[in-house]
């Protein structure tokens, strides 16, 4: 997790052709969470597909519709139900016709609502796929076709998916070029969105294409990054509270000293993922239910 340094961009420009079948555009929405803005990419020539049509601004819509005026949208693709990634598909339907696709619908939920932090405020309640598409689902768009993985852990509800032709997979927010993934608890789980990694380890993609963020050229070498990092991480807490931190505030306060301070409140829920994982592990103890607010102590 790091933060951005966002630089003004003519992010309403037309999509960029980035392989002999993809498109990316950029949304204007850059930020400490969203880097550059979302990436939106097109899939496919003639018949297409968009995958994460982003947040729900006209000047976004407007771009990616300009961009395929003389194609034929039949697929509007939805890694998952953050506002930075779906809201824009509902436009895009009532202004082409074309289907709602992707993951499940977010289930909001009293028990999502974690000391301060209103997690259903993050997600776009108002998505309604058509279709929802459930692991090893293929979709075909023309004469290429995309096939649903499900890797929750981000989100529970996260979906990536692959385009075999180019052996590519798009990633949404599960990998990201830029930063690491927050995991906010109890709709994202550290132990789901490790197992979702490993199940990437045992893909020979050449190259993904993220949520935010450059195109990752050599993916196995990124997962072992990423996975290195995670576990240092959870090393990292664990030492902590042999030093005799009890609370995620003291924690967060000592492994992310000199990480922006707006990302702290990011790192906090992340950190209560790891501890949940520890507890589930028996490595970590805690009274009553894990919360930003409880007592943790090692064992």
């Amino acid at each position: 997790m790091r933060a951005a340094t966002i630089r003004a961009e003519n992010s309403q420009a037309a999509a960029a052709r980035v392989s002999p079948l993809v498109r990316r555009a950029l949304a204007p929405n850059p930020g400490p969470f969203t880097y550059t803005g979302t990436c939106s990419y097109i899939v496919g020539s003639g018949d297409v597909a968009i995958i994460d049509p982003g947040p729900d601004d006209p000047r976004h819509v407007e771009a990616l519709l300009a961009t395929i005026s003389n194609e034929k949208l039949r697929y509007v693709l939805v890694t998952h139900t953050h506002r930075d990634h779906s809201p824009g598909a509902h436009a895009l339907k009532e202004a082409t016709g074309a289907m709602i696709t992707g993951c499940r619908p977010y289930a909001p939920s009293e028990s999502n609502r974690v000391g301060g932090f209103n997690l259903d405020a993050a997600h776009d309640l108002a998505y309604a796929p058509d279709i929802v598409l459930k692991d090893g689902d293929e979709l075909e768009i023309g004469d290429t076709s995309l096939v649903a993985l499900e890797t929750p852990g981000h989100t529970a509800n996260h979906v990536c998916f692959a385009l075999a032709e180019e052996q590519a997979l798009f990633t949404g927010d599960h990998v990201m070029a830029w930063a690491t993934t927050v995991i906010a608890p109890p709709d994202g789980s550290m132990r789901d969105y490790m197992a979702s990694v490993e199940r990437l380890r045992a893909r020979r993609d050449s190259i993904y294409w993220p949520g935010h963020g450059e195109p990752i050229r050599d993916p196995q070498r990124y997962l072992r990054a990423l996975i290195h990092h995670r576990r240092a991480r959870e090393a990292a807490i664990l030492q902590r509270l042999e030093a005799g931190d009890e609370t995620i505030a003291e924690i967060v306060a000592h492994i992310y000293e000199g990480v922006d301070k707006r990302l702290h409140p990011a790192a906090a829920m992340t950190t209560l993922a790891h501890l949940e994982d520890l507890i589930s592990r028996g490595l970590v103890d805690c009274a009553g239910t894990p919360g930003l607010q409880s007592r943790f102590g090692g064992r």
